[in-house]
């Protein structure tokens, strides 16, 4: 007699060809394309075997939603188009387990959530094969837990639900974790930085909270195996960390202060090198935004000797210019231009496999304008805009976010600088992509810009700035 857990089988809909898609490739081979889509996401920092096999089957049908990792790189290659005009199915028409089983084939090589393989293949313990059979439905509600179908809006994604809350709700044991609860997780950590890439964090925040707790439940309620164990603790920190920069980024720094410590004391409780490195990076860049450039160094430093067994030159990187923030602040010109060359050294040397993922938003025009911050601070606007202008110009415009903060960092180090027309110019640019972007950052940048250019009143492109941005509601 079959188990009352299994769901009795449904006759499966042949797959529609994928006509959109086909479209989209043109007169290129499927290899050709394959090759095109591994270059967009290396311009991203994503990493996709995408191969003429995949491509196939996405034409065919078969792969009727594509995992995230494939969903950002579609949308970098084909700017203002939904998933839905490339002609894919709704995530919520594919969710759960038995929609993944149809629409991508366990062992094809690109699931519809992107798990670690390795913690698949793995030795199977009998213990494991069993937790995964009966617990479909509560891995389920625990990926709803960290992520919903919607992507048209950024609070949609993490609607606070979760197995773990309602359990520790109604006073009973949470049931330990499997490999489907940590590949959520992790899934839950991208999904936050792809919408913050987008949208900013004022409209996040408030809600990424819930799924935090959650993480720290399956923590509480532990894992059947070592391996998933390590992958939930790194995994909770890794969005506490993102917790935390979406306080930090709208502003609430006390609160980022608090999720950043949290993801530094799950490193040092896990023994993760990569994961302490990471906390302290950002809590060096919170104390340089806080007034405590000192404890920026400091930070800094730290980052840089947890990073430095990692091999990563490109972190190294990151790290030195946090580091160059600090020393800015201190008013320290020669530790800030030190700091700066170890920075521009390691970036020469190249990305490499051992670059996190959670660097994806740093490239050139990420080390340009955190260079431009770096003299800005020093108040040498002149060469704080020209590098604030490279990084404007060199930005991917699917980071929406980013490309605001640079021009918004450029239209302020011209206003300081003594060139009011151009810095209403780039002022502009701003209040243009303010529709898409929400982030308490870039407002307090364009009312400081909007405080300089206020005695130019008169010139007509300085004054059509201020009506702009004095009609803007205020941030709440």
């Amino acid at each position: 007699m079959a188990s009352s857990t299994v769901t009795s089988a449904q006759p499966e809909r042949p797959p529609r060809p994928n006509l959109a898609f086909r479209r989209l490739r043109g007169k290129r081979s499927p290899a050709e394309f394959a090759a095109a889509v591994r270059r967009a996401a290396r311009e991203i920092g994503e990493r996709v075997s995408c191969d003429a096999r995949y491509v196939g089957r996405v034409e065919a049908g078969e792969i009727r939603c594509p995992n995230y990792a494939y969903e950002r790189v579609f949308l970098h290659m084909f700017p203002g188009r939904t998933l839905t005009d490339l002609g894919f199915a709704p995530r919520s028409s594919v969710r759960g387990r038995q929609a993944r089983a149809t629409s991508e084939s366990r062992g094809a090589g690109e699931p519809y959530e992107t798990y670690d393989s390795r913690d698949v293949r793995d030795t199977q313990e009998p213990q494991d094969l069993y937790e995964k059979h009966d617990n479909n439905e509560e891995s389920d509600v625990l990926r709803r837990a960290f992520m919903t179908s919607g992507a048209t809006v950024a609070a949609a994604s993490l609607t606070p639900l979760g197995l773990a809350l309602d359990a520790a709700a109604a006073g009973r044991p949470t049931r330990r974790a499997g490999t489907g609860e940590a590949g959520a997780l992790e899934e839950a950590v991208r999904r936050i930085r792809l919408l913050d890439d987008r949208h900013g964090a004022d409209g996040l925040y408030r809600r990424a909270a819930a799924p935090l707790r959650t993480a720290y439940a399956l923590l509480d309620a532990g894992a059947s195996r070592q391996a998933t164990a390590d992958r939930l603790y790194t995994g909770a920190g890794e969005l506490a960390i993102s917790v935390g920069w979406l306080a930090h980024d709208s502003g609430r720094f006390d609160d980022a202060r608090s999720h950043y410590a949290e993801a530094l004391a799950t490193s040092r409780m896990n023994g993760d090198a990569g994961l302490e490195a990471h906390a302290f990076c950002n809590m060096a860049f919170l104390a340089r935004d806080a007034g405590r450039p000192r404890e920026a160094v400091r930070a800094a430093q730290a980052a840089q000797r947890a990073a430095r067994p990692l091999g990563s030159d490109r972190l190294m990187s990151l790290l030195a210019l946090r580091e160059a923030g600090g020393w800015a602040g201190l008013a320290d010109r020669v530790g800030c231009e030190q700091a700066l060359v170890r920075a521009q050294t390691f970036f020469a040397r190249g990305s490499s496999d051992t670059d996190p993922e959670w660097m994806s938003f740093y490239g050139e025009a990420e080390l340009e304008g955190l260079e431009a911050q770096c003299w800005s601070t020093l108040g040498d606007w002149p060469r704080a805009a020209r590098h604030a202008r490279r990084a404007a110009d060199l930005q991917d415009p699917h980071f929406t976010r980013n490309l605001a903060l640079y021009s918004a960092e450029l239209a302020d180090d011209l206003a300081r600088g003594g060139r009011p027309d151009e810095a209403a110019g780039a002022g502009m640019r701003v209040l243009d992509l303010l529709n898409e972007v929400q982030s308490s950052r870039i407002h307090t940048m364009l009312a400081s810009t909007a405080r300089v250019l206020l005695p130019h009143h008169r010139s007509p492109d300085v004054a059509a700035f201020l009506d702009r941005h004095g009609a803007l509601p205020r941030p709440a």
